[in-house]
C-alpha cells in the first residue's frame, strides 16, 4: 500500500470512530430518556416535522445509493462478506458501515494495483 492509501485509510477509519460515537450518543440517549422505546419510536422520531423527515428521507435515499455501490465494487473486487458492511449500516450507522467498507476497497484496491504491476 502506498501512503496515500494508507491516509485515506486512516481518513476513512477516523470517520468511522466519530461516525459511531456521533450516533450512538443520540441514539442511546434517545432510549433511555423515555421518549421512545422501541425501533417504531425511533423511525417516528424521524419524521416529527419536515426538517427530520427531510434528513432521514435523505440518509435513507442515500445508503440505498450506498448499498449498491457497496454490492458493485464487492463483486468487482472481490471483497468477501459484504453483507457485513450493510448490517453494520442498518444496526450502527450508515456513517459507520460505509468508511469500514472503504477501508477494506482500499486495501482491494491497493493489492490489485500491486499484483497488477507483478504480472507486467
Amino acid at each position: 500500500m502506498t501512503r496515500g492509501d494508507r491516509a485515506l485509510c486512516a481518513v476513512y477509519a477516523v470517520i468511522a470512530v466519530v461516525a459511531l460515537v456521533a450516533t450512538w450518543w443520540h441514539n442511546v440517549a434517545f432510549l433511555t430518556s423515555g421518549q421512545g422505546e422501541s425501533l417504531l419510536d425511533f423511525i417516528r422520531a424521524g419524521y416529527a416535522n419536515h426538517a427530520a423527515a427531510s434528513l432521514t428521507n435523505d440518509v435513507v435515499l442515500a445508503g440505498a445509493a450506498v448499498f449498491v455501490f457497496m454490492a458493485v465494487e464487492a463483486r468487482r473486487l472481490g471483497i468477501s462478506r459484504v453483507w457485513l458492511y450493510f448490517v453494520i449500516s442498518m444496526v450502527v450507522a450508515v456513517s459507520v458501515g460505509f468508511p469500514i467498507f472503504l477501508i477494506v476497497r482500499q486495501i482491494a484496491l491497493a493489492r490489485h494495483r500491486s499484483a497488477h504491476k507483478v504480472q507486467t
